[in-house]
């Protein structure tokens, strides 16, 4: 089964509905090494909340991260930068949900690797993080910087079952 960019039909579908906060399908699950907030380098996580279809392949996805660079390379590449995961709201100027909503995506180190921020200046997009991208894409998701070449940060889960 191929990664790729889910219809908003097909989330709906596997996923139902946006999760509003405190919803049974939202779940913790505890990450091999701590990620820092991007809007205060200063403060860490543990734990991230996400949809409970996709909490094995995340936390797949963090093991491998661990196992291939080790968590000095991680803190060297920013890799432990969080922008977020869950997040109940509309796209940016748009009237459809975010991925975020169902908490199936996952931001990484946002100040390097904006929105906008298209290849080679999104730090994502360099040789180093090939490896990283390729885990992803081993778990279930896909990653609209190689998908798309903007939004560098963002990761979300490309696979359903048919």
């Amino acid at each position: 089964m191929k990664n790729r960019i889910l219809t908003d039909d097909e989330i709906f579908k596997y996923f139902g509905e946006p999760l509003l906060p405190g919803d049974k399908n939202l779940i913790s699950i505890n990450l091999p090494y701590s990620l820092k907030i991007a809007w205060d380098l200063n403060k860490t996580v543990n734990k991230i909340s996400c949809h409970k279809k996709i909490a094995t392949p995340l936390q797949n996805v963090f093991n491998d991260i661990l196992n291939q660079y080790g968590l000095k390379k991680i803190q060297e590449l920013g890799i432990d930068i969080l922008g977020g995961v869950y997040n109940y709201r509309k796209m940016r100027g748009s009237n459809r949900w975010s991925r975020h909503s169902w908490a199936i995506a996952i931001d990484l180190d946002p100040n390097r690797n904006g929105l906008k921020t298209k290849k080679p200046l999104a730090q994502f997009s360099k040789p180093e993080y090939k490896t990283m991208i390729d885990i992803f894409y081993k778990h279930g998701f896909i990653g609209y910087g190689p998908e798309k070449d903007y939004d560098w940060m963002h990761f979300e889960f490309g696979q359903i079952p048919v």
